[in-house]
């Protein structure tokens, strides 16, 4: 779908400048596990009015189809805000998407790959950074593997040991329950259907960034994962940085997952 350059012209300009912030953010959020909402304020200045002035030439040329993508978008970002609100995404990862989906409805130029027949940007940029942020814990699995690391095998794809004396200096949060009963330490690993009920009840995670921060707070888990010798961390790659990959992804290559699916189909 080749947008008229009336409407194309301000939809490239909104997603120059939330692509550069999605950018910004995700350094941001890699160094610091921290996204201020204050990040986004120059791109909103510029793609808000953006998106007010093509989704009021849609309106007019016509209006059907421009109420069938306002109800996506309104759909979209229910989707997004529920699951930041249940904390299964970040806030700075819901607020990126809800901003992404609000801003920029349609492709803003014709993607290599062209647009797919939905012609919804921020379905593109979901797609794209869920198949980009899969690639990551196969690169795990297969490093666990090489190093010969035990643990459950879901555990194998979404973390892996490192020094507890060091942890501090690692990036994720702690996949292990340890304790220490009658002078010996018992440890468990936290499971993937666990780690998302505490999740959901909102029941605070220790992540290494706190331990680094606020040492003083966590004098005696730092004493039990010194004594540990090794201790399972997650991963510490913020959504963020797949969002940003996806987005580019999506606005240049187009979505992967339709373009997956043609190729299958045509086989």
């Amino acid at each position: 779908m080749i947008l008229p350059p009336v409407v194309a012209v301000p939809l490239i300009v909104a997603a120059v400048a939330i692509g550069v912030t999605l950018v910004y953010a995700s350094v941001l959020d890699a160094k610091e596990r921290r996204v201020p909402h204050r990040t986004w304020r120059p791109a909103l200045a510029v793609a808000i009015p953006a998106a007010v002035w093509v989704y009021g030439l849609i309106l007019l040329a016509d209006w059907r189809t421009a109420a069938g993508y306002l109800i996506l978008v309104a759909v979209f970002c229910g989707f997004f805000y529920l699951f930041g609100a249940a904390n299964l995404f970040g806030g700075a990862d819901a607020y990126a998407l809800i901003i992404i989906t609000v801003c920029i409805p349609f492709f803003p130029i014709e993607p290599y790959f062209g647009s797919p027949p939905h012609g919804f940007f921020p379905f593109a940029v979901l797609t794209n950074a869920v198949l980009i942020n899969i690639a990551a814990p196969i690169a795990i699995f297969a490093r666990n593997l090489i190093q010969g690391n035990r643990a459950p095998l879901p555990c194998l794809f979404l973390g892996f040991p490192v020094d507890g004396k060091e942890i501090q200096n690692e990036f994720g949060f702690v996949m292990e329950d340890i304790e220490e009963q009658d002078g010996r330490l018992v440890r468990r690993f936290v499971g993937f259907t666990e780690s998302l009920r505490r999740m959901v009840r909102g029941e605070k995670r220790i992540y290494t960034k706190d331990l680094r921060l606020h040492p003083e707070d966590y004098r005696s888990e730092l004493a039990l994962y010194r004594k540990a010798g090794r201790v399972w961390i997650s991963y510490g790659i913020p959504f963020i940085i797949p969002i940003t990959a996806g987005f580019l992804t999506a606005l240049f290559m187009g979505d992967i997952l339709f373009v997956i699916l043609t190729i299958l189909a045509g086989m």
